[in-house]
C-alpha cells in the first residue's frame, strides 16, 4: 500500500492512523485466506487476532470475521496525579496527532480484551483501575523478554570481553534505545559526568546527523583520562549487558522493554526520557513504584536542553549506591517478575485464562 501524502498532515501520529487504515482492506484478504486455509485443511483454527496498540481500527476485521480481537499496551491509571509535562507530546498536538490518539483509544472497547506486556505485582493499582466492568478483560502477560538474546554473537566480544574484566556491580550503562541520540552540546556534558562521578561506565553512543563521529564531539583528553574504567561503542547487546554481573546502574531513556528488562535482572534505572510514551514510564518509576533514579522527567529529544555534567554525575553516584533502599526494591521485584512467570505466577495464570477465552469466544 502506498504510503498517505504528507501534504495534510504534520503529526506523525495522524500519518500512522491514515497508514493503517490504509491496510485494512489487504489484511482482511489475507486474514480470509488463512482463516479458509485452516478450515478447508482441518488444522487448529484461528483462535483471534492480536492487535498493535496504533492498529485498533483493525478491530473490524476480527468482527468480520466472528474473531475476538485483543489490542496490546494501552498506558494504564496512577495512583498519583500525572503532571501534564510528562504527557506523550502528541497529547498537546493540535494537527492531528491528539485526535489520532482519542481515535486509537476509543476503538479498545470493542475488543474482547487488552493484553498488556506487564505483571501485576508491578502495575496493581493500574491493573485494578481497568477491572471495573466498564472495559473488556485485561490481560497481564510479561514480563515479555526475549532471553534468546543472550546467546553469544561474534559482533558483542569487545564489549562483553570488556565487562569480563570489572568487578562486580562496578559499572553504569548507558544506551537509550535505536532512537536515542545526542548533539554534540549533550555528549560533552555527559562524558565530563561520567568522568567527575568516578565510576566505570559503558556508554552506548549515537550521534544526529550531521555529525558521523562521536570521537569529535568528546572533551579533549576525555578517552585518555578515562581509559581503562570507561568504554565508548556505536551499539551494546543490551540484554546482555544488563544480565552481566559487573553492571551495577542504567541511565536509560526508559523505554518500556527496557524497563522490565531492568527489573528483570535487577539493575536500577537513572530516568532519562527521550520521546514517546517515555516521560509517563519514567514518572511512574520514579514517583509511583519508587523503582528509579530520577534525573529527568520532562526531558524531550528534539529540545536544545542541556543535561549538565554535575546533575549527571550526582545521578550515577546515587544510582551506583550499592545499600541503596531503591537498589534493594529493584532486586526484589526482579525476583518477583521472574516468578510471575513460572507455573502459578500471575502472568502464567492470565495467559491460561487469555486462552480460554480466545478459544471460548471462537
Amino acid at each position: 500500500v502506498d504510503p498517505p501524502s504528507l501534504a495534510p498532515w504534520k503529526s506523525a501520529e495522524s500519518i500512522i492512523d491514515s497508514f493503517i487504515k490504509c491496510y485494512i482492506p489487504p489484511v482482511r484478504n489475507a486474514v480470509r485466506d488463512i482463516v479458509s486455509m485452516k478450515c478447508s485443511s482441518d488444522e487448529t483454527r484461528v483462535a483471534g487476532l492480536v492487535l498493535d496498540l496504533f492498529c485498533s481500527p483493525m478491530v473490524d476485521i476480527a468482527t468480520d470475521f466472528d474473531l475476538p480481537s485483543y489490542p496490546e499496551h494501552v498506558i494504564p491509571g496512577f495512583v498519583n496525579p500525572v503532571p501534564t509535562y510528562v504527557l506523550p507530546s502528541a497529547v498537546f498536538s493540535k494537527d492531528g496527532g491528539y485526535a489520532a490518539y482519542v481515535k486509537v483509544a476509543e476503538r479498545f472497547k470493542d475488543a474482547k480484551g487488552i493484553i498488556i506486556n506487564t505483571f501485576e505485582e508491578v502495575e496493581h493499582y493500574a491493573l485494578n483501575c481497568f477491572s471495573n466492568g466498564q472495559n473488556p478483560p485485561v490481560y497481564p502477560v510479561g514480563p515479555v523478554i526475549n532471553l534468546n538474546g543472550l546467546s553469544y554473537s561474534d559482533s558483542d566480544d569487545k564489549v562483553m570481553k570488556w565487562l569480563n574484566d570489572q568487578p562486580q556491580s562496578s559499572v553504569v550503562f548507558l544506551c537509550f534505545g535505536s532512537m536515542g541520540s545526542f548533539k554534540a552540546p549533550q555528549v560533552k556534558e555527559t562524558a565530563l559526568g561520567l568522568e567527575q562521578s568516578g565510576f566505570r561506565f559503558l556508554w552506548s553512543l549515537r550521534v544526529q546527523p550531521p555529525q558521523n563521529d562521536a570521537s569529535n564531539m568528546l572533551p579533549e583528553g576525555f578517552l585518555e583520562r578515562v581509559q581503562g574504567r570507561g568504554m565508548i561503542c556505536s551499539w551494546a547487546p543490551q540484554l546482555k549487558v544488563l544480565a552481566h554481573k559487573a553492571i551495577g546502574g542504567f541511565i536509560s531513556h526508559c523505554g518500556w522493554n527496557s524497563i522490565l528488562e531492568s527489573l528483570w535482572f535487577g539493575v536500577p534505572i537513572v530516568t532519562w526520557p527521550l520521546y514517546a510514551e517515555q516521560q509517563l514510564n519514567a514518572y511512574k518509576m520514579v514517583k509511583e513504584l519508587g523503582l528509579a533514579v530520577e534525573m529527568r522527567l520532562n526531558y524531550r529529544k528534539d529540545s536544545d536542553e542541556v543535561v549538565m555534567a554535575d546533575e549527571i554525575e550526582k545521578a550515577v553516584g546515587m544510582v551506583m549506591d550499592g545499600g541503596s533502599e531503591m537498589r534493594k526494591k529493584v532486586k526484589e521485584m526482579g525476583e518477583i517478575a521472574r516468578k510471575s512467570v513460572m507455573e502459578g505466577g500471575t502472568s502464567f495464570n492470565s495467559i491460561g485464562k487469555l486462552i480460554e477465552n480466545m478459544i471460548g469466544n471462537n
